[in-house]
């Protein structure tokens, strides 16, 4: 097992090109998880609350037992008191958090569908513009005709994806500006990830701040909901043990980001994350299938899309040949 995590966290190219793509694959686990969290609690902003303070709990165990992670995190604060890495770059964590305030409002007006592919719009756009001026690692990449072409090839692949459910999908200039808005925030923090691993050169520790900074956020949203509205906190009494993981899966896929993103860039990111989270929604589909659920061909075809994608910005062996 340590052999094998060594070989996922080197700095090989093609490792790297599979940690993205498992870190998509994470993202459609945590997301399933969450969603049958969300229903036990009847509230998914609680529901994002008790998933990032169960994830801030297990990098906090992680922490206690390696040194490493300490000597990271303290690597952190020490870069940011020495004026190397800007103090609000430290709060990377609230822009995750803020994607999932947003989804749980966004969602039940435009639906899934669009959603998904309006925030993975945005996502995209903003990752040319943060490898434009290197955010992540200092080194900016320049927006190539090829690179601008991956990134639509991105976006289509996840609305073909989708495309049977857009008629479950109410459209709303709002709603979708909204959704843009949280990918693109998505994309700022995976930059600020990217940035804060090179200081603290462990990627569990940049996802420690990443929790703290979640969790304190979502925990004001909720208090400031509770003193201007009737909604009470924590409705949730009980579930079963499996329902808390979907925090651990983010601790993973936050640390998975933020070692990618540092040697990748946030671009190259998206496009293999895209791809494993559509392999992913396909797996599940297959082997742990909701009430409803089939195989769709648009999901297939998608899947197809995204590698067409990777293709066009020269990540395949293929390409590189």
């Amino acid at each position: 097992m340590k052999y094998l995590i060594k070989s996922f966290l080197s700095r090989d190219l093609v490792g790297l090109e599979l940690v993205c793509a498992l870190s998509g694959v994470l993202i459609v686990v945590q997301s399933r998880i969450n969603g049958e969290l969300s229903l036990l609690m009847g509230d998914p902003l609680e529901a994002a609350l008790v998933s990032f303070g169960t994830g801030l709990i297990f990098v906090s165990l992680i922490s206690l037992v390696r040194a490493d992670v300490r000597a990271g995190y303290r690597d952190i604060l020490k870069a940011s008191k020495l004026k190397l890495l800007p103090f609000w770059r430290l709060g990377a964590g609230v822009l995750g958090a803020s994607f999932v305030a947003v989804s749980t409002q966004v969602v039940p007006i435009a639906g899934v569908a669009l959603f998904t592919v309006a925030s993975l719009a945005g996502q995209t756009a903003i990752s040319l513009w943060v490898d434009y001026i290197g955010v992540a690692s200092g080194v900016k990449t320049v927006i190539t005709k090829r690179r601008v072409i991956a990134a639509f090839i991105t976006v289509i692949a996840v609305a073909v994806s989708v495309w049977d459910r857009f008629a479950m999908s109410d459209f709303s200039i709002l709603a979708i500006t909204l959704a843009v808005l949280a990918g693109s925030a998505v994309g700022v923090q995976r930059a600020l990830n990217g940035q804060i691993n090179s200081f603290s050169k462990n990627s569990f520790a940049t996802s420690q701040l990443n929790f703290i900074t979640g969790t304190a956020f979502l925990l004001l949203l909720l208090l400031l909901r509770s003193a201007f509205t009737d909604h009470s906190i924590m409705n949730f009494t009980s579930g079963p043990l499996w329902i808390f993981l979907g925090g651990s899966i983010g601790v993973i896929y936050i640390a998975f980001t933020a070692l990618a993103v540092q040697h990748l860039g946030v671009l190259v990111f998206t496009l293999f994350s895209v791809g494993g989270m559509l392999i992913g929604s396909l797996l599940l589909d297959v082997f742990a299938p909701t009430q409803g659920t089939h195989i769709s061909p648009y999901l297939i075809a998608g899947i197809f899309l995204t590698y067409l994608g990777v293709i066009a910005n020269g990540q395949s062996r293929f390409s590189r040949k």
